[in-house]
């Protein structure tokens, strides 16, 4: 069995695209995905399955848009590669001061060339990203919300969903137990 981590894309934000947890993982324990877990609102499932990632994937995302009426990508990565995507950190959350954040966008998909170095054109004093595989690593001196950086993920033209460091970090606490 493989240990996989989902992470969901665009549920639960601004009242819109609900999906209670609790719903969440009946669908995905229906779908025969073994020891579902939930963290938080927003869409972050651990689970194992004998099932190779990329099947699925597609697979759990058409079980969501049928159950739910409305599609939700979901971005798979399994036990081994979150480790990996920790350790790969060019950031350090430790020495973090007030306002500071350090994020990752999780890709469905390689980026292209192009995608990447439009995104390293918006690097800047105030914030930077680093982009290593399917992970765009962001540190923000300041907030999130007013990042011109962060408004070009979609010119990566691949799916992508952002967790900042705390809830990655709870993640792969969740992975150990």
């Amino acid at each position: 069995m493989t240990i996989y981590i989902a992470l969901l894309r665009g549920i639960n934000v601004g009242g819109h695209h609900k999906i209670k947890m609790a719903d969440l993982k009946n669908v995905l324990a229906s779908m025969g995905l073994q020891k579902v877990k939930t963290y938080i609102q927003s869409g972050n499932v651990l689970f194992e399955s004998e099932e190779g990632a990329e099947q699925l994937g597609k697979k759990i995302e058409d079980e969501l848009n049928h159950t739910f009426g409305f599609p939700v990508p979901v971005v798979l990565r399994t036990a081994e590669e979150f480790q990996q995507i920790i350790n790969d950190c060019p950031y350090s959350s430790d020495s973090l001061r007030e306002g500071e954040s350090v994020q990752i966008a999780f890709l469905g998909g390689e980026p292209t060339r192009e995608g990447i170095d439009h995104m390293y054109n918006y690097n800047s004093d105030l914030e930077e990203c680093k982009i290593k595989g399917k992970e765009v690593y962001f540190y923000f001196r300041k907030s999130i919300r007013d990042s011109k950086l962060a408004t070009q993920l979609s010119k990566l033209r691949v799916p992508a969903t952002v967790r900042n460091w705390k809830t990655v970090v709870k993640l792969d606490e969740m992975l150990k137990l």
